[in-house]
């Protein structure tokens, strides 16, 4: 081989190895070393990476090693057998390599490894290079490539800044130096390696999503929902942009954008049981309970053997914000897709639920206290039931059989407060006062507040007026 021709060959771009390292990164926000690993697997046995890999080999005479006329006969020599037999390439050129050889020879050794899959020998031989040549740039790349794959991120770091401090500074390396910054989630260094990244490398999608992840850990929520503009505009179809930047709005304040995001993932499809409850938690938060109830019922439906805990959260959250008609229709979504597989602890739940909703509208309150007894018989112990069993007398005017439920409910510590509290109000409600000031006054000993200390001191001046 003519020594000025393999001086003149370009250096190595590895920029398959970049893509699928970038894209583990965007599929999968905190994706486990072995699914990277994985992934990149595959492309050490692509044939155009191999390519790539191999149009690598050459000299650059100004800034690396220089190799005596011996030696490039022996890559000569050893040349066509990486194309054809790397086994026998190998073997060929560690019987020729002498220790003083030129660090070229220790770094072609270290890429026909590389090619092999044999990272171990790969590292050496790349450490063996730096240490004859330490300003050989592209043994420095391919030791950051190596850490990066190993997930030792800390000595990609030092590898890929040792070469961009000799000048070898491009896309790929800025890019992947932010990848391992980020896998250590030291966010600030990641971010600015990102965006010197995507400054040379401005349609780079990776590039862009990496930066864009590493601001949204920084909360610069705006920086991110702008990069995610962009994004969202190339690939319209990519559920991950979206609902990045819905989080994104999330952070913002902004919960109705998020809410469109997260519709725009039920138009094309890709909705998940997350993504619908948080955009139903959305709507029942600013008052569109319909939407809601939408977007729960979508929920459950999406994956009817998901845990019932979430779809009852749903059910309750409209409960409490008095949504009881939307609160009965995921109710009732609930008993659709879960009946089946539903235990005795869960189903328990959702009857005090449904109980406490026909209770709030005065229909069928009859039928829901004979549930809530039998739950009482089955669980003695089940304070919500008590409780709930104790206003439905209060408002069905049965004033004892409420204070019945009431003094059990307090027997519970978790309850005591509320039940004594009810308990004294039925007891005001029959001008019973100084019966009900030992109990408020126990409710303020417990828990402190200011309009039970108001109600304690009326119902103690009715109670001296009856003296």
């Amino acid at each position: 081989m003519n020594p000025s021709r393999l001086n003149r060959t370009r250096p190595l771009r590895n920029s398959v190895l970049v893509l699928v390292l970038a894209l583990a990164l965007a599929g999968r926000a905190g994706a486990q070393d072995s699914g990277l690993q994985d992934s990149t697997d595959a492309i050490w046995n692509d044939p155009i990476f191999k390519r790539q890999f191999i149009a690598g080999y050459g000299i650059n005479a100004e800034i690396e090693p220089r190799v005596t006329p011996a030696e490039v006969e022996i890559l000569e020599k050893v040349r066509p057998l990486m194309a054809e037999n790397l086994p026998r390439a190998e073997e060929v050129l560690k019987k020729l390599l002498k220790p003083d050889a030129s660090a070229i020879l220790d770094f072609t050794l270290g890429g026909i490894q590389f090619q092999q899959d044999e990272l171990a020998e790969a590292l050496v031989a790349y450490q063996r290079a730096v240490g004859k040549f330490p300003s050989f740039r592209r043994a420095w790349r391919n030791l950051g490539l190596i850490h990066v794959r190993g997930s030792d991120y800390p000595e990609a770091i030092r590898a890929f800044t040792r070469m961009l401090e000799l000048g070898g500074g491009d896309g790929y390396a800025y890019g992947l130096l932010g990848f391992a910054y980020a896998a250590r989630e030291d966010y600030q260094p990641a971010e600015a390696a990102y965006r010197n990244a995507l400054l040379l490398q401005p349609e780079n999608t990776e590039w862009r999503l990496g930066l864009t992840r590493c601001v949204f850990k920084q909360e610069k929520f705006q920086d991110a929902a702008a990069l995610l503009d962009v994004l969202i505009a190339r690939y319209p179809d990519k559920a991950d942009f979206w609902l990045l930047q819905a989080h994104t709005f999330l952070g913002m304040k902004q919960p109705l954008k998020a809410a469109e995001n997260f519709e725009a993932v039920e138009r094309i499809g890709k909705s998940s049981v997350d993504s619908l409850h948080t955009l139903g938690d959305i709507y029942a938060s600013e008052g569109l309970p319909d939407l809601a109830a939408r977007a729960y019922s979508r929920a459950i439906d999406l994956d009817p053997g998901q845990p019932l805990a979430r779809p009852l959260r749903a059910a309750e959250m409209l409960t409490q914000r008095g949504a009881t008609p939307q609160a009965k229709q995921v109710a009732q979504h609930i008993h659709q897709a879960f009946d089946a597989h539903m235990d005795d602890a869960e189903r328990r739940k959702l009857l005090k639920l449904e109980a406490r909703l026909s209770m709030n509208d005065g229909v069928g309150s009859a039928e829901s206290a004979i549930v809530l007894e039998e739950i009482v018989k089955l669980d003695p112990l089940d304070g919500e039931a008590l409780m709930l069993l104790g206003q439905h007398y209060t408002r069905q005017g049965e004033p004892d059989r409420a204070i019945f439920f009431y003094e059990r409910a307090a027997s519970l510590e978790a309850f005591e407060v509320n039940a004594k509290l009810r308990h004294a109000q039925v007891l005001v409600d029959m001008g019973r006062y100084g019966d009900a000031v030992p109990l408020l006054r126990r409710t303020q000993e417990l828990r402190p507040r200011e309009d039970i200390a108001r109600y304690l001191e009326q119902v103690e001046r009715l109670a001296r007026t009856r003296r």
